[in-house]
């Protein structure tokens, strides 16, 4: 290899026991255009049997040891990631231009995460792509009912991938797709079953990558502009989805110290952030992205997703109050005119 050498994009499949993880990453691995992928598997128990059941990849998958990924063994997934580095070093397998991380169903992302954006060696090997979950309907709305695991992993999500939509009705589908929008509305949400075949755009459509930018931010705004994350706070706990906006274009340095003041005052609270930012002086939008109390690095697009320049900030959390985080916003960037935020939809 020569010249400057990219970060590879490192994307994570998760979702609870059962969901159909491993199916996915199947059929998403049998796609030519993503023949070079690297894969690590993590299981939870004794005997791993998860990577048995991965195909069309031999030395390029490697099975973690028994543990939940996101609590007990975060140095053995880097030490696991930089040995994959080593060995196309040394010539043992050849170079790979992303990964895919699956985790144990047990596991919640948000630590992951955080240790693959936060390690110094790691980011110098990677970049974190999409995060896609995988809900089955037969046991998705009892799963998000009963365990915390779950809806994070529904929370951090940019894609959720409803399975297993053959196994029940209608209704059951319906009323899923509801429980995961009021949880997540800004993930992008795709209905498959086992025989249908996974957009290879999971993996290389990300916000690393200029040319899909755009697409990869427009379903962070939904269908109407962004104006319908309801804040849901019955049924799951306190985790839900609001929309923080303000009509006039923003200076940097006031929007930097208001996001650096609102992760510092709510920590862990902020499952997941995410939206575009209207800078003064600036014709097109700066996308800004993170996860808890990680922030990326500010991004600007080409042209606004949906043609409406106003910023919106995405916001998934747990016990949160929008209208306190927006009067936050008003205070810092429109000094002297507090904005009016809109009540989010229930």
């Amino acid at each position: 290899m020569s010249g400057v050498r990219e970060p590879v994009v490192a994307n994570l499949i998760t979702g609870f026991l059962g969901a159909g993880k491993t199916s996915l990453l199947n059929r998403l691995l049998a796609q030519p255009a993503l023949a070079d992928t690297a894969v690590i598997i993590n299981e939870f128990g004794a005997v791993g049997i998860d990577h048995l059941l991965v195909q069309s990849v031999d030395d390029d998958v490697v099975l973690l040891k028994s543990g939940c990924i996101c609590c007990t063994i975060r140095v053995d997934l880097k030490n696991t990631i930089l040995s994959l580095f080593e060995r196309v070093r040394r010539g043992e397998i050849p170079p790979f231009s992303r990964l895919v991380i699956e985790t144990t169903g047990l596991a919640d992302p948000a630590p992951i995460i955080a240790t693959l954006s936060a390690d110094l060696m790691l980011k110098y090997h990677l970049r974190l792509g999409n995060v896609i979950t995988v809900v089955d309907v037969p046991n998705g709305a009892g799963n998000l009912a009963g365990f915390a695991e779950s809806r994070r992993q529904v929370a951090v999500a940019d894609h959720i991938i409803i399975s297993k939509g053959d196994l029940a009705d209608a209704a059951a589908l319906t009323d899923l797709r509801q429980q995961l929008g009021r949880i997540n509305g800004a993930a992008n949400v795709v209905v498959l079953d086992e025989m249908g075949e996974p957009s290879q755009a999971l993996l290389l459509d990300t916000l690393n990558d200029p040319a899909s930018r755009v697409a990869a931010v427009a379903p962070w705004l939904g269908d109407d502009g962004g104006q319908d994350h309801g804040h849901e706070a019955s049924q799951h706990g306190t985790i839900g989805t609001f929309v923080l906006e303000a009509e006039q274009p923003i200076a940097w340095p006031r929007f930097a110290l208001w996001l650096s003041m609102l992760i510092h005052s709510h920590g862990r609270k902020i499952l997941r952030l995410k939206g575009l930012v209207d800078i003064e002086g600036a014709e097109t939008p700066v996308v800004v992205h993170g996860v808890q109390h990680l922030i990326h690095k500010p991004l600007h697009l080409p042209a606004w997703p949906d043609g409406v320049r106003r910023t919106r900030i995405v916001v998934i959390g747990e016990g949160l109050d929008r209208n306190v985080m927006q009067r936050s916003l008003a205070a810092f960037c429109q000094p002297g005119q507090e904005a009016q935020p809109k009540q989010a939809a229930q």
